[in-house]
């Protein structure tokens, strides 16, 4: 079916660590995953939903105890925040004793609150890692009608699988209304289902826009604070990117407001009613869902310590994606949803702003050529080979 990538990070991790968390929004795979990974190794595995392995834990440090030496697995870790307090504890008293580290493998829904918490308790003993959607390379084939598939059904397993195009659009309809009615007041957050629908759909709506507090509370009827904050919740949810702008220290009016992006294609397309491929090719988000969707996975494998950033000047000088590799190291990229891609002036005059080292179209077609101003035009797939 499909191979995670993330897995071998995992594993390494998990040497290096006593506790490794991995963040993703809800069915994106992370328990699927952490059961693959039980397979190797003598392992347990505990889900906090079930009232069961929670009782197991009541209290951690003599159940823990009972099992020192296995890979402990915990699912849906946010539900039990205190928790991290009690780990902190096991890892350390391991330490002292000499009898090497605890292993422990945390599942979580991303959240401030969960991050915050396992921040401030396991300080310099967990490391995070964030498992994205299906990327082209996990697929049956990073070409042709199954990137397409990938690109229009989005990248949650159970959409991706699915038997055809109405049951995927049929599962993530659902995922919706049940993320936003059930899931997330039990992540906190206590906002009416409906309006985080309407935001979230208008979200989708401005796919790849300078985001607009002002314009979109005045459609919500609610303040420019509000929907911030409704924008940092979907943030931290892992559903939403928010593209930061780069802006250094050069002589131009720079634009300095993120551009939004529901992470998920196969959301976005949901949220619009485009049930389709075909569907998707006559609707007026058609560039900026391939966009997205490029953004999404090129980010995803771009190495540690490398940054991504759109360029836009008030003149209308601009660049798709920047990925800043060190100082003064830059590599532009446009995308565009054609087999025959055309560069408009501004993308150039951008790339001189920026000095940048390469600059390339990642476009829908499958053959790499080189088009004006020494930009390379190539395959998503092609671009993402050359990053790793």
């Amino acid at each position: 079916m499909y191979k995670r990538e993330l897995k071998q990070k995992i594993l390494h991790s998990l040497s290096q660590n006593p506790a490794v968390a991995i963040l993703g929004p809800r069915q994106i795979g992370k328990t699927t995953l952490a059961h693959e990974i039980s397979k190797s190794q003598t392992s347990i595995y505990l889900d906090l939903e079930n009232p069961e392995d929670s009782q197991k834990l009541k209290d951690p440090a003599h159940y823990l105890g009972l099992h020192a030496n296995k890979l402990v697995i915990i699912d849906e870790v946010q539900r039990y925040p205190d928790l991290f307090n009690s780990l902190r504890g096991i890892i350390d008293a391991r330490r002292r004793e000499g009898r090497g580290n605890a292993r422990f493998l945390v599942l979580g829904s991303a959240s401030n609150a969960l991050l915050k918490q396992s921040s401030d308790s396991l300080a310099g003993r967990i490391h995070y890692l964030e498992l994205a959607g299906l990327n082209p390379f996990e697929i049956e084939s990073p070409w042709g009608e199954p990137l397409q598939k990938l690109w229009m059904r989005g990248g949650f397993p159970k959409s991706y699988t699915s038997s055809d195009d109405q049951a995927s659009y049929d599962w993530r309809y659902n995922f919706i209304r049940t993320y936003l009615e059930r899931d997330l007041p039990q992540l906190g957050p206590r906002i009416p289902a409906t309006t985080l629908m309407r935001f979230w759909t208008m979200l989708a709506h401005n796919q790849g826009e300078l985001f607009n507090a002002s314009r979109l509370a005045n459609s919500l009827g609610v303040s420019s604070v509000t929907v911030s904050r409704y924008l940092d919740l979907m943030v931290d949810l892992l559903l939403v990117r928010r593209l930061e702008p780069w802006y250094g220290n050069i002589k131009k009016r720079l634009v300095k407001s993120p551009r939004i992006y529901v992470r998920d294609t196969g959301i976005v397309h949901t949220l619009l009613r485009i049930p389709n491929y075909e569907s998707l090719l006559g609707h007026p988000v058609l560039g900026k869902s391939w966009e997205g969707f490029a953004i999404e996975t090129i980010i995803a494998a771009l190495p540690s310590g490398v940054h991504p950033f759109f360029y836009r000047t008030s003149a209308g000088a601009e660049i798709d994606l920047v990925i800043e590799f060190g100082m003064n190291k830059f590599w532009a990229i446009e995308i565009k949803a054609s087999r025959k891609p055309s560069l408009e002036k501004g993308f150039h005059i951008a790339c001189e702003d920026l000095k940048v080292n390469k600059k390339f179209v990642v476009y829908t077609g499958e053959d790499k050529f080189l088009t004006s101003n020494n930009t390379i035009a190539l395959p998503l797939a092609q671009f993402i080979e050359l990053l790793k």
